[in-house]
């Protein structure tokens, strides 16, 4: 077996020209032609079926992402519509796409990012919260609502590494 390997190797030593483009080339580059009929073996059977399993795989992989990007839009409708269910009729009143509206639930119920679903940019940020008989809720969605109009507020980014730690921009 060892002289198998060498004689190949030596094949890379051997060069011969081209009598067709006249390039120079190694004999273990040929790519060798005959007139004649060739007889197959079972490798040009094994080069032809995973040709035909290449090329099906291809048209599988198509019809899988295919069928994904429906199977995700119908999902998406769905859940749409299980959650135009669930919700009080208040949010209905209030045209929002259900999946710009994201629960808070302390000290605010809800906040919206109107237009985060259905455009580029979002148009508004809305706190929505149901009135309460709760007066120490109230008071703090009251000292929420002094802050906002006041404009005393600031965006800060954190951001979680993989093992938890937080870092402040």
């Amino acid at each position: 077996m060892n002289e198998l390997v060498q004689q190949f190797q030596d094949f890379r030593t051997i060069l011969c020209v081209c009598p067709c483009c006249g390039d120079i080339v190694r004999i273990s580059d040929l790519k060798l032609k005959t007139t004649g009929k060739i007889r197959k073996t079972w490798r040009d059977k094994f080069d032809r079926d995973m040709q035909k399993m290449d090329t099906m795989e291809e048209k599988f992989d198509e019809l899988e992402k295919g069928l994904r990007d429906l199977a995700h839009e119908r999902g998406r409708l769905a859940a749409q519509k299980v959650f135009n269910n669930a919700i009080s009729p208040e949010f209905k009143k209030m045209k929002y796409n259900p999946f710009d509206v994201k629960p808070v639930f302390y000290p605010i119920d809800f906040l919206v990012f109107n237009g985060m679903n259905d455009k580029e940019s979002i148009d508004e940020l809305i706190l929505l919260s149901r009135q309460s008989k709760s007066p120490i809720l109230n008071s703090v969605r009251d000292k929420i609502q002094i802050a906002v109009t006041n404009e005393n507020y600031g965006w800060q980014e954190a951001r979680i590494d993989d093992e938890g730690k937080i870092f402040f921009k």
